[in-house]
């Protein structure tokens, strides 16, 4: 028998933060009396709002601001709700707001009392902060062109024009034009800098229509693919709606008072009506129900909950009234913790990501000098004017912004993780979405991964004659009570004696557990301690091999000096285990179990399943050391368990697959993906989902580039108008956007 220990002492999987930060020394600058009012020196942790950061490329224009500023440890992005998370030492602090602030943003602090959920909007921001102001620079921008198509050239007339130009240019692109500016004093070309470039050199070379309708173009083009974006991001914010802000406490009167959940005390008991949510973690004391899962884990049938099961918050209780005693405060719920690593997720940046803002890092300047080129070489070459060829090269620059292709992945990866996080499958980050579809092994855990993790005591023998047989009920029964692992509780359950106290109790990893009663000592074990405490006969394992020819677990009680008892537990497959193999086997992965049960029992299990490599009697070392041979035969493995004893393995594993997590704070540190269910088949149609989004990802960086480089042919050999430019960069943005958006349907 292997038992559940905790893993406190396990060195977590160490995973580098993309903070995008340098080591580099730097002068430290002076800050304002706000921030250093805002600031609190027991917290290394502060957010602050950036009215005018909502887009991937402005991501990526702070990470490069503060880069080399010592003492930052991380940068948390929330583009939906245009709030940064900095953490970062008192002295870095200070250093990196003037930075942000250099590269043309307002970063504002958040008071704790205005802390907004993540995903909430601004509510200042109102329709003429938004859409009016863009539809009336449109509107201007409409007259200036109708002026310079209508009436004559005369001074008058271009000056009315021009003030008309002037006036959409400063409603649409006043922010635009104060970033893009902040980006060339600091050498740095962005989107931002090529628009402000652009637009000025149309509206100097007399193109003033153009450039007060490209400005308006852009601005309302990076309104409606902000909002496709937070449509992405709006997926996972709907977790937040899930979990009531008000519980039902039992008073000390006896009576019932509704409570903000943020006050409810640990160990309260919390009524929940039909129809209701389920405020905190907790376990039902009094009361039948029938618990609707699905928003945590994707389940489609409700679950039957009586005493001393677990419930979850923002789970739906639908048949009858629960009473729960509450096990975790609200920051510390199930959900909480969901919500957390999903934001943890979403702000960690994929491989692709990374390339592609490595890519656009050097192809902006690229095309920056290709326009310098053209307007200093074509009139030579070509024997255009050098109006015209100004006109070529800021053309050229419209049609360079790498917008499209920087919010090509962000929205392609948060879409997945929001698709993941639909069907109960929680991806810990952009890196494993895209892993997931290079694995080429699966090692699985049996208990409670293949099979159904609820054993039942099946048979019981005595082996010490002279033992009465109450007494070696009860001797078991003490020990299994205070093991949490599955055979052991399956041995309480199945005895209907009391149990004892038991002194100096302890599990032993992988072999079992022992403690004192009565003052003498006794062990809970599993065939290999018994074999190593050289306490096995030929009649003992004889007995053994009838039960574990069956597909039985044994569990064998004994003393310092004998075995006294042996006792038979069963456990079956669940039929959804054997529909996932199949499915992996089918996408071309290998199942491998790898279990802490006997090799008998290990190979009934694993036939039945359909799994041809089959190792049993393993301790968590030994599951680790086949991990490492498994990397070092197929290439990227996957491990799945249940996030305890497996804990080593799923973060040695390239991916770590944790089962039935929900509650369990173990399974949350220790795996990459979270399965909030125990439902095998959401392994194979992770492959699935990172297959596909690898598949979209490159879609969307081939049209992108694509377009562009069409565009850029046309302007520099034909004849390419700025209009036309602003289509072909922004047409491209949105195309990529809902493009992928396409991931948010559920992938199965």
């Amino acid at each position: 028998m292997s038992t559940s220990t905790s893993c406190e002492g396990a060195k977590p999987q160490v995973r580098p933060t993309e903070n995008g930060c340098s080591a580099a020394s730097c002068v430290p600058l002076v800050q304002s009396e706000q921030d250093v009012a805002h600031m609190n020196t027991d917290q290394s942790q502060k957010r602050f709002r950036i009215s005018n950061m909502d887009c991937a490329s402005e991501e990526s224009e702070i990470r490069r601001a503060v880069d080399g500023i010592p003492e930052i440890e991380d940068l948390r992005f929330d583009l939906g709700a245009s709030v940064l998370t900095i953490s970062a030492s008192q002295a870095a602090l200070p250093n990196a707001l003037q930075a942000i602030r250099k590269a043309g943003f307002k970063p504002e602090p958040i008071d704790e009392a205005d802390k907004k959920p993540s995903g909430t909007t601004n509510a200042s921001a109102t329709f003429w902060d938004v859409w009016g102001k863009l539809l009336a620079a449109l509107g201007l921008a409409l007259a200036a062109e109708a002026i310079a198509y209508a009436f004559p050239a005369t001074t008058w007339i271009k000056a009315m024009g021009m003030g008309i130009a002037l006036g959409a240019i400063f409603l649409s692109g006043f922010g635009v034009y104060g970033k893009g500016l902040a980006a060339l004093r600091q050498g740095r070309l962005n989107i931002n800098a090529l628009m402000a470039v652009a637009v000025t050199g149309a509206f100097l070379i007399g193109q003033w229509p153009e450039a007060a309708m490209v400005m308006a173009l852009y601005a309302i083009a990076e309104a409606i693919e902000a909002r496709a974006v937070d449509r992405a991001r709006g997926a996972i914010k709907s977790l937040l709606a899930l979990s009531p802000e008000q519980a039902e406490v039992r008073q000390a009167d006896g009576g019932w008072l509704r409570i903000d959940v943020k006050s409810v005390a640990l160990n309260s008991v919390v009524r929940i009506s039909p129809g209701e949510r389920v405020p905190l973690d907790g376990t039902v004391l009094a009361g039948q129900s029938a618990v609707d899962q699905s928003p945590l884990t994707g389940e489609s049938l409700p679950v039957d909950k009586g005493p001393g099961d677990e419930v979850f918050a923002g789970t739906i209780n639908q048949a009858s009234a629960l009473e729960v005693r509450v096990t975790s405060p609200a920051s510390d719920s199930t959900l909480s913790r969901i919500i957390k690593a999903v934001e943890e997720a979403q702000a960690s940046r994929a491989p692709t990501q990374r390339f592609v803002d490595q890519f656009a890092a050097v192809y902006t300047p690229a095309v920056f000098a290709l326009a310098v080129l053209v307007a200093v070489v074509m009139p030579w070459v070509a024997g255009i004017t050098w109006l015209e060829a100004v006109y070529k090269a800021l053309v050229l620059l419209v049609i360079a912004c790498p917008c499209a292709l920087v919010i090509s992945t962000p929205v392609t990866v948060v879409s997945g993780l929001a698709a993941g996080a639909r069907r109960g499958i929680l991806i810990k980050g952009g890196v494993y979405l895209e892993e997931a579809r290079k694995i080429k092994a699966v090692a699985l855990d049996k208990t409670g991964t293949i099979t159904e993790g609820k054993p039942k005591l099946v048979a019981f023998e005595p082996i010490a004659p002279d033992e009465p047989e109450q007494r070696v009920e009860l001797l078991a029964k003490s020990l299994a009570a205070r093991s949490d692992h599955p055979v052991s509780k399956a041995i309480a359950r199945g005895l209907a004696v009391q149990a004892q106290e038991v002194e100096a109790f302890e599990a032993v990893a992988g072999r079992g557990v022992q403690g004192v009663i009565d003052g003498h000592p006794y062990i809970l074990a599993n065939h290999r301690w018994i074999e190593e405490r050289g306490q096995c006969s030929a009649t003992l394992e004889a007995r053994l091999a009838v039960h574990e020819e069956a597909g039985r677990t044994v569990t064998i009680l004994a003393n310092r000096d004998r075995v006294i008892a042996l006792f038979a537990i069963a456990d079956t497959i669940k039929p959804s285990s054997i529909e996932a193999i199949s499915e992996m086997k089918a996408l071309g992965v290998v199942p491998i179990m790898l279990t802490g049960d006997n090799a008998a029992t290990a190979r009934t299990v694993g036939h039945l399943a359909g799994i041809s490599e089959i190792r049993g009697n393993l301790l968590p070392e030994d599951k680790l050391k086949a991990i490492e041979e498994f990397q070092g035969r197929y290439g990227v493995t996957a491990m799945t368990g249940d996030g305890i004893n497996d804990a080593p393995a799923l973060a040695k594993a390239n991916i770590g697959f944790a089962m039935g997590a929900a509650g369990t704070h173990t399974a949350m540190e220790a795996a990459d993906v979270v399965v909030m269910n125990d439902d095998l088949r959401r392994l194979p149609e992770t492959i699935r989902l990172s297959k596909r989004t690898h598949v979209i990802l490159w879609q969307n960086i081939t049209l992108a580039l694509g377009i562009k480089a069409v565009f850029l042919l046309m302007a520099i050999f034909d004849d390419a108008s700025m209009w036309m430019a602003v289509f072909a960069d922004m047409g491209a943005s949105l195309l990529v956007v809902f493009n992928g958006l396409r991931l948010l349907k559920a992938v199965k």
